[in-house]
């Protein structure tokens, strides 16, 4: 068996990213850009109004004025503000020549047909109005490359009409899950039958992770149908197998690997609970991919996914490989830690902060190490919004101790 951090490292070294492609706008939310984007317009492209009412000339002490055009957004003034004058605004709307002020409308009224009164004749330079090229000026970067699509950049970037961006792609991730006991959500038990809850829980998290999900029927413990299925995976850029990668007559996964020619980088890690861990890697007419076989039991499996595949998928994103937030917390009871192999024990984080003298007039978060029932207990994994990581070595935690936190 290999450490954890060796077992990252290794992982870390195949997972590169992935190409850049030109994707349309509208596919483009949530991926890393992959260029430098310039503006080829000004914005705003004219002086607009920021609300609606009357341009005016500021210098101008008029108290009324003759209303000489009405202009709403879309539509361009056509007459110049001399002295004596104003046009009507609508917010959006380009201010006309000669103007360079707006008065709200509610600091007006009407007395005619085309005369207004301004009841605060005193008008600041620039009042309610958002000068040409105020926010950025063609040429200008909007989005440099690097930068993670928002809504906000997708916004902008449509703005200054880029319909098409470079940017690397959401990686396509294959999930697998193995075993004769497996079946549907939604089917009957029988004798000897357990719903299979990895794969759905797997396709969630590789969704919320910014991937794009693959769900492949469930596999039986028969050789011939698992390669089949494998050879499927593999035409995605991560395949997620799991279950059949420990050491028992039906675990049938690392040869079916084998046989298609995916290398094995690592087989087992020193991790409780994950042990099982297989991570290896195809490379074939100009496609990878990378390969986990993730243990059986839903919270090995979840963990082994925290910690190897999320941080993989990141990386495969142009975001660098970087996994769930890590931080510290305080223990708010005792815990006597058997160690041995390095631990991801479920936890819940409570709301309320404790002050730890440590922490140099910082504050962390009082942190509950579940009781569970090893790694096929998923009801105590669902009650968790954490794993504590704790090393190898045997320790007894007092309430207080300083722990390594992965939010979840």
């Amino acid at each position: 068996m290999i450490s954890v951090d060796e077992a990252l490292r290794l992982v870390q070294e195949h997972a590169e990213p992935l190409a850049p492609r030109r994707l349309p706008l509208g596919e483009a939310a949530g991926l890393m850009l992959a260029e430098r984007v310039v503006s080829d317009c000004h914005s705003p492209p004219y002086d607009k109004a920021l609300m609606d009412g009357y341009a005016v000339i500021s210098s101008d002490r008029s108290t009324e004025r003759e209303v000489i055009e009405e202009i709403g957004a879309g539509t361009v003034p056509h007459r110049p503000i001399t002295p004596g004058t104003t046009t009507r605004l609508m917010t959006g709307a380009p201010l006309p020549e000669g103007a360079d002020a707006v008065i709200a409308i509610e600091q007006t009224e009407m007395v005619g047909d085309r005369t207004v009164r301004l009841l605060e004749p005193e008008v600041r330079p620039g009042q309610h109005v958002l000068p040409l090229g105020a926010s950025f000026k063609a040429g200008d970067i909007v989005v440099d490359e690097g930068v993670v699509l928002r809504p906000i950049e997708i916004g902008i970037l449509a703005e200054v009409g880029h319909e098409m961006v470079r940017a690397y792609p959401r990686p396509r991730v294959a999930v697998l899950a193995t075993g004769n006991e497996l079946v549907a959500a939604g089917a009957k038990l029988n004798p000897g039958q357990i719903r299979n809850s990895n794969g759905p829980m797997l396709l969630a998290a590789i969704a919320r992770d910014g991937a794009e999900p693959v769900e492949l029927p469930i596999a039986r413990d028969d050789t011939s149908q698992l390669r089949r299925l494998v050879a499927k995976g593999l035409e995605a850029d991560v395949l997620v197998l799991s279950g059949g990668v420990s050491a028992g007559k039906f675990d049938l996964v690392p040869d079916v690997l084998g046989a298609l020619d995916v290398r094995m980088v690592l087989h087992k890690i020193a991790l409780r609970p994950g042990k099982p861990l297989w991570f290896g890697v195809k490379s074939a007419g100009g496609h990878r991919a990378l390969v986990f076989g993730l243990p059986g039991n839903p919270v090995s499996s979840f963990v082994c996914y925290e910690l190897f595949v999320r941080p993989t998928i990141a990386a495969l994103a142009g975001r660098g490989f970087h996994g769930a937030e890590s931080s510290c917390g305080k223990l708010n009871h005792e815990f006597h830690y058997k160690g041995g192999r390095a631990s991801c024990l479920p936890a819940r984080i409570s709301p309320p902060l404790a002050i730890h003298p440590a922490s140099a007039g910082g504050s962390l978060r009082a942190v509950e190490i579940l009781p569970w029932q090893g790694s096929a207990d998923l009801a105590t994994l669902a009650r968790a919004n954490a794993l504590v990581r704790l090393g190898t070595e045997p320790a007894r935690l007092a309430a207080g101790t300083t722990v390594d936190v992965l939010c979840l």
